[in-house]
């Protein structure tokens, strides 16, 4: 079993976040802007360095633009089965 900070969910979820962030056109810079935060907090967020919450999943759609229900469907899929908390 894979530790939950290299785990495939956590990989499933920071790739989604970048997919997402790409395709709304945003750089890393320009999302920073839009949630009043560093750049470094968005790289280490979508670099899997830093975990993100449900409540921080959500201020993170509103802010790409994004459907957080499929992203966390990505996650879920990828997630193990045998993966403990």
């Amino acid at each position: 079993m894979a530790k939950t900070i290299r785990s495939t969910g956590q990989v499933a979820l920071c790739q989604a976040l970048v997919d997402a962030r790409i395709k709304a056109g945003l750089g890393q810079e320009d999302l920073a802007v839009k949630l009043k935060c560093h750049q470094s907090l968005v790289a280490r967020i979508e670099s899997g360095q830093r975990r993100v919450d449900v409540v921080e999943l959500v201020v993170l759609a509103r802010a790409i633009g994004f459907d957080p229900f499929k992203v966390l469907a990505i996650v879920e899929a990828a997630t193990e089965p045998d993966h403990r908390i």
